[in-house]
């Protein structure tokens, strides 16, 4: 794993060492000599722009490393010539990573991209729309809040905090258009979800007290 960990990170030297190699080997020997080594450095280089250094973004993102997962993202200089899934990955964490430093502007813009790029699964385009969603709620949008987190739950949601997450925010528009009886529908089935985030677990606290007042 190690291994394979350092060829992604430095397949683009490799390639263009490989090629030179090729080269060189090449005008000494010839060029049927030289074809393997030329074509593994293609690979190389080609895989480099096609893939990127994702799988270590993951990797440095689920270690809670947003330093070291902003600085591999940097590394991608040209996202529009990544495999589609891929470039989706790529602009849904870009969003992410703004959302986490509150540049709620670029989080909206490469959400956007992201959904422009495809969705390699169904869960995962319900994070898309829940993460735009969640950026409109941040905004106050409250329309475009709504329209998107409803969109999100329809095509589904990975795991029970996502899907509490979003009907919270549901339950608080309705609260917000006095729409008692769903937002009453909205935390119920959130609180059913029994997520253990400590901030939901939080929200749904405080949100239990305004809830038992409601008329309805």
């Amino acid at each position: 794993m190690k291994a394979f960990n350092l060829f992604i990170r430095y397949r683009f030297p490799l390639g263009i060492v490989l090629l030179l190699a090729g080269v060189a080997l090449g005008i000494t020997f010839g060029w049927w000599e030289a074809s393997i080594v030329l074509l593994l450095g293609l690979v190389c280089i080609v895989t480099h722009f096609l893939f990127g250094p994702m799988r270590l973004v993951q990797e440095a993102m689920e270690a809670g490393d947003v330093d070291g997962a902003m600085s591999l993202m940097n590394q991608i200089k040209f996202p529009k010539l990544l495999y589609k899934p891929i470039r989706s990955a790529y602009f849904f964490m870009q969003s992410n990573m703004a959302m986490y430093s509150q540049d709620l502007d670029k989080a909206e813009h490469t959400i956007k991209q992201s959904i422009k790029s495809g969705s390699p699964m169904k869960e995962f385009e319900g994070m898309q729309y829940f993460q735009l969603g969640s950026i409109a709620f941040q905004k106050n949008d409250i329309k475009t809040a709504d329209m998107n987190l409803k969109r999100a739950m329809k095509l589904g949601l990975p795991d029970k905090e996502n899907s509490a997450g979003a009907l919270l925010m549901l339950c608080s528009i309705a609260m917000t258009r006095r729409d008692f009886k769903s937002a009453k529908e909205y935390f119920r089935r959130a609180k059913a979800m029994k997520p253990t985030t400590e901030q939901l677990v939080a929200q749904i606290k405080q949100m239990d007290k305004h809830i038992s007042r409601m008329p309805g």
